[in-house]
């Protein structure tokens, strides 16, 4: 355990701590954008799939 703790010390006195912040930030905003872009695509191809449906 005191290997562990020294290891996340060492971890966050280096400038690797707040770049690996910031990545899983920017992952997370790339995540959302993602998602959302997809819902509303998938969206708007379900209405144009029903209404193709309901014309034919």
């Amino acid at each position: 355990m005191k290997n562990f703790a020294s290891k996340i010390n060492r971890f966050l006195k280096s400038e690797d701590g707040p770049t690996a912040v910031e990545y899983a930030v920017m992952l997370a905003l790339i995540v959302v954008v993602c998602l959302g872009a997809i819902t509303s695509i998938g969206t708007k191809a379900s209405s144009t799939f029903t209404s193709v449906a309901g014309q034919l």
